[in-house]
């Protein structure tokens, strides 16, 4: 199964304007892929509109955000189950400081609806960390039934090798994200331990054009044990 579990949409301060739910969708269609999900910083609410428009469009779709932790890290959070994903956006508004978006500075945080008109923005600035640690942040997602991803795990800026410089023994985490087979390898080499944990190649897209297709299927035997072992 041909995936891309990470991807910007036009909520995110980050990213484009035009990546708008149509226009994701219909750029994944395009590059072939069969599953994506939108993981925008620190909140879920484009959720449901992507989903709608996914499905309308015949896309196979998870609920995703991509958390920073207090020690700047990212993480990428899937759920299956739509209350569950609300459940834990809920707690993400929580656990984020009330710092207003500077538009000129860091962008716009446009929401829209599924004709991809703008109905709103998010006033509370998202590219900041939630107060809470990866070790917290790691074990709500999974008692919300979601499954938990180390975001560019190799990339110089809030990965989790660049902020801590290894991956803890005892973090309870699902997938690792990586750009290619060369950065699998080092991993595994700095991380001998690693054993069944799941590898997964994503865009990480901003732009419409950075969506991608990549040369290697998701393992779908063990995506699905995961959620198994999630729900």
């Amino acid at each position: 199964m041909r995936v891309d579990l990470h991807i910007h949409s036009a909520l995110s301060p980050c990213a484009s304007d035009d990546m708008t739910p149509h226009n994701i969708v219909n750029m994944a269609k395009l590059c072939g892929l069969e599953m994506i999900s939108v993981c925008d910083h620190n909140t879920l609410g484009q959720q449901r509109m992507m989903a709608e428009v996914a499905q309308k469009l015949n896309m196979g779709y998870i609920f995703g955000v991509e958390v920073q932790s207090i020690e700047e890290v990212h993480l990428c959070i899937y759920f299956k189950n739509y209350e569950k994903a609300m459940e834990f956006d809920s707690w993400l508004k929580m656990n984020l400081p009330s710092i207003s978006n500077d538009v000129r500075y860091f962008g716009n945080q446009w929401l829209f609806d599924d004709k991809d008109e703008v109905i709103g923005s998010e006033e509370i600035l998202l590219l900041q960390s939630v107060t809470q640690s990866i070790d917290v942040i790691a074990q709500k997602a999974h008692q919300c039934q979601g499954i938990v991803s180390l975001a560019h795990v190799c990339d110089k800026a809030n990965s989790i090798l660049t902020q801590l410089g290894f991956i803890p023994q005892n973090l309870e985490f699902d997938l690792i994200e990586i750009k290619n087979q060369d950065q699998k390898e080092w991993v595994q080499k700095m991380h001998p331990w690693l054993k069944e944990v799941l590898w997964v190649r994503n865009s990480d897209a901003h732009y419409l054009q950075d969506i991608d297709l990549f040369e290697e299927d998701i393992d779908e035997e063990k995506w699905e044990a995961l959620w198994r072992k999630a729900l």
